[in-house]
């Protein structure tokens, strides 16, 4: 029996099942394609399938002429024409059987999302290691550089989740922002993240707390400072919402506290947040690990001119 087809260029195929019902009387895989992806136009679809972009559950390809099959599960790559390159590049800091530690970059997204596919940290690291059961452990932003736990085994994958489950995983941040000495530091945040009224964005609610982060400064320059983070949880943009929640957003954040229209990034004006370092017990080995990322923010002296506000100087 043929599998399922494998991976192209890191890049796994997505996969639906025909219902019961098809779309009209009649109707093809292509028409059932259509309807049910109608943000791919049917000249897209047509592309797909001739270039062999579209199989059954065997691995057989699929025409534009294949008949509609009710409950048949059909594999389909996805494609995305005219994803911009980015130029920056991911580091394998250790590899093992069971784990993959990657240092990444400012703006290479984690996982395959939205206008990026091939531009991301996972499906580059499987295309270039020939890994493709790799999953991140655990995610941080876009905007955000440093370390990335993936699992490379399925087999012990459990075991990994469960450190992240148990908080038994220690990450260090650390983040360019505004110095306020009235602050009474170090500053323990607790506080209920939940989304906010912009779907991109999140924001402390009323509630029991969810997120909780240490903050400490490291080094003070004028209007600026450069922190330590350390969260405890792992909200979706804690660190950012965090900081911002105390008058203190991040240089170079185009999200929070003001969301700015999305344009194309600056690199050389990132985000300055990066996840320096990633220490834990390892639950196979029983080994202490520890990480650090090679990249570095900038200097905060090159901030200390600039009056305390959430843009990069």
């Amino acid at each position: 029996m043929k599998q399922a087809p494998a991976a192209r260029l890191g890049v796994g195929p997505s996969s639906v099942v025909l219902p019961q019902q098809p779309p009209a009387a009649g109707a093809t895989l292509l028409d059932f394609l259509c309807a049910r992806f109608a943000h791919i136009s049917r000249a897209e679809w047509t592309q797909r399938m001739a270039s062999g972009s579209v199989c059954d559950a065997e691995g057989d390809v699929l025409t534009h002429d294949a008949p509609y099959r009710a409950g048949a599960r059909i594999h389909y790559f996805r494609s995305l024409p005219g994803e911009t390159p980015i130029h920056a590049q991911e580091t394998v800091m250790y590899q093992d059987a069971h784990i993959l530690v990657a240092d990444k970059p400012h703006f290479l997204p984690v996982i395959p999302s939205g206008k990026y596919l091939h531009e991301t940290l996972l499906v580059r690291l499987k295309h270039r290691l020939g890994l493709d059961d790799l999953v991140p452990m655990h995610r941080i932003d876009r905007d955000t550089a440093g370390l990335v736990l993936f699992s490379t085994d399925p087999a012990t994958r459990k075991a990994y989740h469960a450190l992240f489950r148990e908080r038994a995983v220690d990450k260090r941040y650390e983040a360019i922002a505004p110095w306020n000495p009235a602050l009474a530091w170090p500053i323990t945040r607790r506080s209920r993240i939940g989304p906010a009224a912009h779907f991109m964005q999140q924001t402390e609610l009323d509630g029991a707390p969810n997120s909780w982060t240490e903050i400490a400064p490291l080094e003070v320059c004028g209007a600026w400072a450069r922190y330590a983070l350390r969260p405890h949880t792992g909200q979706r943009h804690q660190l950012r919402v965090h900081m911002a929640a105390l008058g203190l957003p991040i240089a170079g954040d185009g999200m929070y506290p003001v969301l700015t229209p999305e344009a194309a990034p600056d690199y050389a004006r990132p985000l300055q947040l990066l996840a320096r370092s990633i220490a834990f017990t390892d639950p196979l080995s029983g080994q202490a690990r520890h990480f650090e990322s090679r990249h570095r923010l900038r200097p905060v002296s090159e901030f200390a001119g600039q009056t305390g506000s959430h843009h990069s100087p």
